[in-house]
């Protein structure tokens, strides 16, 4: 009898255990099956390949926990297939690290380019330097986008700019940080905690291409130390808390950035720097710091009224816009996303100088043709704005002197960018193209 009984506990045992393999099994069938379609459809859709930094997953450590697919916060970027994870839209990842952190084995290293698309960073020392003695580069153009990681490269360029400073140099400043992001930011407290006389000059506003993130939400999966300030321990914060964080440090030490003032131009001369801008000003340094994005300056229209508020060269927070009636210029991929985003809550036009949609993705093909053919979205092929006033907009048409109105609230402008690398090579810099190097393990 106490045999029987002691069979139908180990009976009972098994019977339990199997269904828990049972349910795991299907449960990792059907993420697997769910992976599979998404990376199909990420293919397909040319949102596979990196632009930029990526997760790279080593197979042969992946012991398949799942836990970097958890604490990715972007869309679909890793899934889990056949029990490992696995790389999805590629294009959407920002490189903040978190899957990188939450590898309980290190399986995940951080990668930059590939051999179909690679990507072109500056030569760089160990001090940071470029070939060009006494330009620095830091953050993101080095190929560094994580906000933590950035803080320390400024910081540390700043440190070496110091030591190796030519003070005899004829220069009203001692450095010049070119780009108020994470880095440019750092490095300007570093600078003042130095001792040293720095300008900081930022082509749009503080804060950088972190403002250019598609969440609201900024991740930082550890602390990063901030010049002046201590550790900064924000799990996930957003932007505009980390802004008013900056604005409380630079103000606290009495720095100002200089915004909107774009660089056209370094020049060395007699062992310092002659930094010029847009607005032919011109600053002498003894070193400049380069922590500016790779993404470069949006490209202008240049005409009447692009000045005003109501313009915008990228769709920061969609979802707080609404009732709207908003233009959308531009032909690509990021206008024809950022017009069917907002077609959900406002009315819609998008205007583009070709006369089809050419070099797009399938998906936004297929998505913008439906939103067309059923009113939602109508497009103005072969025009062009001349000029944006208060409550309208002024179009022509191509081949046609009329001049055409429409009622407007906010115009956004897609027409591409203008790339910093060109002008970076004028001033000297060298650069290497990187196809898949690894630039960050854990």
């Amino acid at each position: 009898m106490d045999q029987l009984i002691e069979w139908g506990i180990y009976g009972g045992v098994f019977l339990i255990v199997a269904i828990v393999l049972l349910v795991y099994v299907l449960k990792q069938s059907r993420e697997s099956k769910r992976s599979e379609e998404k990376l199909i459809t990420a293919k397909e859709e040319n949102m596979h390949e990196p632009v930029s930094i990526y997760p790279y997953i080593d197979p042969d450590r992946c012991f398949k926990s799942g836990a970097c697919a958890m604490a990715c916060p972007e869309t679909d970027v890793l899934g889990i297939r056949h029990g490992r994870a696995v790389l999805i839209n590629a294009s959407h990842c920002i490189g903040h690290g978190a899957c990188l952190r939450a590898c309980p084995v290190e399986a995940i290293s951080l990668r930059i380019g590939t051999e179909k698309r690679g990507v072109d960073l500056p030569h760089l020392n160990p001090n940071f330097e470029t070939n060009v003695k006494g330009i620095f580069v830091a953050g993101e153009l080095g190929g560094m986008g994580l906000i933590r990681n950035a803080v320390t490269q400024g910081k540390e360029a700043v440190d070496n700019i110091f030591k190796t400073l030519n003070k005899e140099a004829d220069a009203t400043y001692d450095l010049i940080v070119v780009g108020a992001g994470p880095a440019g930011i750092s490095a300007t407290l570093q600078a003042k905690k130095l001792g040293m006389n720095v300008l900081t000059l930022e082509q749009d506003t503080l804060g950088g291409t972190v403002f250019t993130f598609p969440r609201s939400k900024i991740v930082m999966t550890a602390p990063m130390d901030l010049p002046t300030y201590g550790k900064v321990k924000m799990k996930e914060t957003s932007k505009a808390e980390l802004l008013e964080l900056w604005n409380k440090v630079l103000s606290a030490k009495q720095i100002q950035i200089r915004e909107n003032t774009k660089v056209s131009g370094i020049e060395s001369i007699n062992g310092a720097f002659h930094v010029k801008t847009l607005s032919e000003e011109v600053f002498s340094t003894r070193a400049v710091l380069l922590s500016i994005g790779r993404r470069g300056s949006p490209r202008k229209l240049n005409v009447p009224g692009e000045d005003r508020e109501k313009v915008a060269y990228r769709l920061l927070e969609p979802e707080e816009i609404s009732g709207k009636h908003i233009v959308v210029v531009g032909g690509g991929d990021s206008a024809i996303e950022s017009a069917l985003l907002l077609a959900d809550t406002n009315e819609v036009v998008l205007s583009y100088r070709g006369e089809a949609f050419n070099r797009i993705k399938a998906g936004n093909a297929r998505k913008i043709s439906e939103a067309i053919k059923s009113g939602r979205i109508p497009v103005l092929f072969n025009s062009n704005l001349i000029s944006i006033d208060e409550h309208q907009i002024r179009y022509k048409m191509d081949e046609s002197d009329e001049i055409c109105e429409l009622e407007n609230d906010l115009v956004y402008i897609f027409a591409g960018g203008e790339l910093p690398i060109d002008f970076l090579k004028k001033v000297g810099i060298n650069f290497s193209t990187k196809r898949g190097e690894t630039i960050l393990k854990n």
